[in-house]
């Protein structure tokens, strides 16, 4: 009977640790909102860049003179 009462407590003992040592541990920190604000900032400026060097490509194409094709 001691040691059943010994390995119980032993038992309710260590979650008893277990459960301190997490409503010890800190938070995480919650993302900071002008961070994710400039992040989507970002993301628009590099959508407009890519939009912008596909319109150059497609006035280079443009301005290229179209070649006949040739007859056999």
């Amino acid at each position: 009977m001691k040691k059943l009462m010994s390995i119980i407590v032993s038992i309710l003992f260590a979650l008893s640790m277990t459960g301190l040592a997490f409503a010890q541990a800190p938070a995480p920190k919650a993302a900071d909102p002008v961070k994710a604000e400039e992040k989507a900032e970002k993301k628009a400026e590099k959508k407009k860049v890519k939009k912008a060097k596909k319109a150059k490509k497609a006035e280079k194409k443009a301005e290229e003179p179209v070649k006949a094709p040739e007859k056999k």
